[in-house]
């Protein structure tokens, strides 16, 4: 092969914390209804259900600072603020135990969800792309190495809009936590350095608005702070 016959797009990549370097992403998956409260919330029994995965382009990874667009093709726009673990390394087949091995940092993300078209693609039985993978779906705060944070297992994880409060939950009220996520998607997939995981949200999920503040974080870890644009 001699060459590519467009020119290969920019390699999407995550600001990190403190430096100048990047880090460049591969796959985005995430895992739906984490948290007990948030699975009660969307209807679901948490405690007979394992752990599932969608997918975001890689180019949906945005910086969470600044202002955000909002997306066309939605009346109703949801937050879901989201622990994110960000691999070094991957593997199929990997032992919880062994899991934390692969991690290189964390940062704090929003999962944000055209809930309207998600409502109708549940219903006619249809794939949630478009409600979950959209430009700019997944703004995320820079990258904390794990050497600076350790593995949080436990710490409060917040949303605010315009100055109230949205979500709130513990890191330790996941379904699945952080080693068993990473775990039990290797055995469909062959992790790899540059995937980035969303571990789930807690209950208190809403609506976006044009104009709207948004902070949020995870005690131990980040925060961050955005606003809204206009339609």
């Amino acid at each position: 092969m001699t060459g590519f016959v467009i020119t290969p797009p920019d390699t999407p990549a995550l600001a990190i914390a403190g430096s100048d370097q990047t880090f460049p992403l591969r796959r985005v998956f995430c895992v739906g209804r984490n948290y007990a409260a948030h699975a009660r919330e969307m209807g679901a029994d948490p405690d007979r259900e394992p752990p599932f995965f969608f997918s975001k382009p890689a180019d949906a990874v945005v910086p969470a600072s600044g202002t955000l667009p909002y997306p066309p093709a939605t009346r109703e726009l949801h937050h879901e603020v989201e622990l994110v673990v960000a691999l070094r390394d991957g593997g199929a087949n990997i032992a919880p135990e062994r899991a934390l091995d692969l991690v290189w940092g964390y940062a704090v993300g929003l999962d944000l969800t055209r809930r309207d078209l998600q409502a109708v693609a549940k219903k006619d039985g249809r794939p949630w792309d478009m409600a979950k993978g959209f430009d700019a779906s997944a703004p995320c705060s820079p990258l904390q190495q794990a050497t600076w944070t350790g593995h949080p297992q436990e710490g409060r994880i917040w949303l605010e809009v315009n100055g109230a409060p949205r979500q709130e939950g513990n890191l330790n009220e996941m379904i699945w936590p952080v080693p068993d996520v990473i775990a039990y998607l290797s055995r469909f997939v062959t992790l790899a350095p540059g995937d980035l995981i969303f571990t789930g949200t807690p209950a208190g999920v809403g609506a976006l608005n044009p104009g709207d503040h948004v902070r949020g974080g995870v005690d131990g870890v980040t925060t961050f702070e955005l606003s809204v644009g206009g339609q």
